[in-house]
């Protein structure tokens, strides 16, 4: 099956949240997978030309994901991801936030609610994740960071992925 998913993004200042919806060729077990093992993360989670590494991971309620960004020149941008709710197969909340290489949150940086809902659809999967922010000027920061740009190639990563597995 070749057809090329398209990303919907949709943000809403007002509610201070940004939706993303992206369909993929490959089943929900298998997209959940992709977004919850660590060694498929860090296969696909960064925009190239950077990669994801894994520090460390305890896929449950109460345990959180520890990665870098890692660019070409090998810089290092850490990042957080706490697990508040785990749906097997179905969604996943998180509380994700900017760190150092020891987990200890950046203060300085905005802090991100994500609800990712993982939904069979007739060519596979749809995964719709609503990031909500505490206020507007956080959304607006990560906007300008590039997190369209990176997110939507990130995601890009993952359906190459899931074609090299066919």
């Amino acid at each position: 099956m070749t057809t090329t998913p398209q990303i919907q993004i949709t943000k809403d200042l007002s509610a201070k949240k940004i939706t993303v919806t992206r369909d993929f060729n490959a089943t929900p077990e298998q997209t959940w997978s992709a977004w919850t093992e660590s060694e498929l993360l860090d296969l696909w989670w960064a925009p190239k030309p950077w990669k994801a590494e894994t520090k460390s991971m305890e896929f449950r309620v109460g345990g959180y994901w520890l990665y870098a960004m890692v660019g070409p020149d090998n810089t290092r941008h850490w990042a957080r991801v706490d697990f508040t709710k785990i749906e097997k197969h179905k969604r996943m909340e998180t509380r994700d936030a900017f760190c150092d290489d020891l987990g200890n949150i950046n203060r300085e940086m905005p802090v991100m609610t994500w609800k990712i809902d993982f939904e069979p659809i007739e060519t596979g999967s749809q995964v719709i994740v609503e990031i909500s922010f505490t206020n507007e000027s956080d959304l607006e920061k990560i906007v300008e960071m590039g997190f369209e740009t990176g997110f939507a190639s990130a995601l890009t990563n993952l359906d190459e992925y899931f074609e090299n597995q066919s």
